[in-house]
């Protein structure tokens, strides 16, 4: 089957975050986003594309700061509650029915029940004629202990991630699930040595 080239995301599963912001006038706005990826290993930076016409971009460009919250698949029933248009005044924490984690180093709270939660500053923005890239410095980032396992990793079975597939109709949202299998960085080295290794030193 060939399918048009705008359906990357009916054969791509992306991970749901929603992002929290507040207005420079103090108003609660939560977004789910789907095109949300870290920017290359060990940096601190997380991309988000963004359309133009979305409180969440205008929030970011006027405080700086937004949390990207990382739910599980029990959070599907809030993505179109967050997701359809609300007047700017409107707060969505109260329009969803969802609760605020309070936030370390940025105004905007976090969503409770979330599994992982990256507090974070504008580093930049690239704007094109159709969409935002959104570049965001990750200045904390927190994860429950209860998706963790033994050695402190992130276990994707705990965790059950919520993700969405894109249909010519609509949203198919799923989880992800771990198949048991683990390489080391250091394999895709000819010396077997991780040039990164000491960045992630605690």
């Amino acid at each position: 089957m060939i399918l048009k080239p705008m359906m990357r995301e009916g054969i791509i599963p992306l991970p749901v975050a929603f992002i929290s912001t507040i207005s420079k006038d103090g108003v609660r706005n939560i977004a789910p986003y789907a095109c949300v990826m870290p920017v290359l290993r060990p940096l601190d930076l997380i991309c988000i594309a963004s359309a133009f016409k979305r409180d969440t971009l205008v929030n970011i460009r006027e405080t700086g700061q937004f949390v990207i919250n990382m739910v599980g698949a029990d959070f599907s029933d809030k993505v179109i509650p967050t997701a359809r248009f609300s007047p700017p005044e409107a707060d969505e924490f109260e329009l969803a029915k969802l609760n605020e984690k309070s936030s370390e180093t940025v105004r905007p709270p976090g969503i409770a029940g979330g599994y992982a939660w990256m507090e974070c500053e504008l580093f930049k923005l690239y704007e094109e004629t159709q969409y935002v890239l959104v570049m965001g410095r990750v200045l904390r980032l927190e994860v429950d202990d209860a998706v963790l396992n033994a050695q402190g990793e992130f276990d994707v079975t705990k965790a059950r991630p919520l993700m969405m597939a894109g249909t010519r109709k609509g949203m198919d949202f799923c989880t992800v699930a771990g198949i048991d299998h683990f390489e080391p960085f250091s394999a895709m080295f000819a010396d077997g040595r991780d040039p990164l290794e000491n960045k992630y030193q605690e």
